[in-house]
């Protein structure tokens, strides 16, 4: 467990050392970003036009314009022209928060990309018949956190009190829950709003959350939370996976490649400036964008996949023996019959296939 009782220190984790190329990677005057090279600089004429064949790119956002991991560095990718480098059109479009609804706009080819909350989304999904593929995963580890007040020193104390969720209760809660030796049919489940502070009015004692949203609104307010992980009781999860329509990657695999690289060299570059790519989020969106509270949510977000990188893979490269870690945990706790045909849902080699010696290429040769 983690108690917050002092500021996080959630600054941002160091940069990956890319190499540049097709202009300055110097901030934008002025808030959000200044585009950087021109068209094509970043691939060969016959590669540019390969990318172009694809015509426009539809990416889906997980949530909205949030500044998590998966959806800051495509929204960066584009303002910082990294797409245009690669002569790829891209559209970023925002997502609802529904894994469903984003898988089946890629299944359908309505998008052709998207962000998903995690593999076992995926896992879900695709066991549901949906027809996508995952080919990358930037976190690996759980994003949801159980929130309680700092009173509650076991989670067995949480029997006879009431918890409250977004709708259900998220899969990675009730197994860390269960593994504390809690007897979750003896917690009353309530549905609840997206205001945190039901936690501290005391109108439920335990709350789920993410780690990089509810409790950074709660410390914005004074208020101490206890963090219960599930990481912590051996309950696997992932962040921010990728998933492409199958037809469109098997006819414009450059494409999806070059996509990736982008996203990838953004992510890094959000790292050092990431004030800077909430201020290009933060135009995307409607009134009433809270930019500080992004920039944290980036920073809490950014920190968890560093720290969470298998040693030996480069970001964004999806770990199959993870996957299927996920895919176990899942039919243990009954969310689907079997795990899926990993050879057919996982492309594990189309990020690795974008380093030399561990360094994201760029430009491509």
């Amino acid at each position: 467990m983690t108690r917050l009782r002092t500021p996080l220190a959630v600054g941002a984790a160091l940069a990956l050392l890319l190499a540049g190329c097709g202009g300055s990677d110097e901030p934008g005057a002025g808030g959000g970003s200044t585009p950087t090279g021109s068209r094509g600089s970043a691939v060969s004429p016959e590669r540019c036009a390969q990318n172009e064949a694809a015509g426009k790119v539809t990416y889906v956002t997980g949530y909205q314009y949030q500044s998590s991991v998966g959806i800051l560095e495509p929204i960066a990718a584009q303002a910082l022209g990294y797409f245009d480098a690669v002569c790829l059109d891209v559209e970023i479009q925002p997502g609802t928060g529904e894994t469903a609804q984003n898988a089946q706009l890629v299944a359908a080819g309505t998008a052709q990309i998207s962000s998903i909350a995690g593999n076992s989304d995926v896992l879900v999904n695709v066991s549901n018949g949906v027809d996508v593929q995952a080919v990358a995963t930037f976190g690996h580890v759980p994003v949801a956190t159980l929130m309680t007040r700092p009173d509650v020193t076991d989670l067995k104390q949480l029997e006879g009190t009431t918890l409250g969720q977004k709708g259900a209760l998220p899969v990675t809660i009730e197994a860390m829950l269960r593994a504390a030796g809690v007897d979750v049919s003896k917690i009353t489940q309530v549905v609840v709003g997206y205001d945190p502070t039901v936690l501290v009015r005391g109108q439920v004692q335990s709350l789920t959350g993410y780690k990089s949203n509810e409790p950074l609104t709660l410390e914005a307010k004074g208020e101490q939370v206890t963090l219960w992980n599930p990481e912590d009781y051996g309950v696997p999860g992932s962040i921010a996976t990728t998933i492409v329509n199958p037809g469109f990657l098997a006819e414009h695999r450059s494409a999806v490649e070059d996509f990736l690289r982008a996203q990838l060299k953004a992510y890094a570059y959000c790292e050092e400036h990431a004030a800077e790519c909430v201020a290009d989020a933060a135009a995307l969106s409607q009134a009433g964008y809270d930019t500080d509270h992004n920039v944290q949510v980036w920073q809490t977000e950014s920190k968890l996949v560093d720290d969470s990188l298998p040693a030996g893979q480069v970001l964004g490269q999806v770990d199959v023996a993870s996957l299927q870690t996920e895919g176990d945990f899942l039919v243990r706790m009954g969310q689907i019959p079997s795990v899926p045909d990993l050879g057919e849902l996982v492309v594990p080699d189309l990020v690795t296939s974008l380093h030399a010696d561990g360094q994201l290429v760029w430009p491509v040769p």
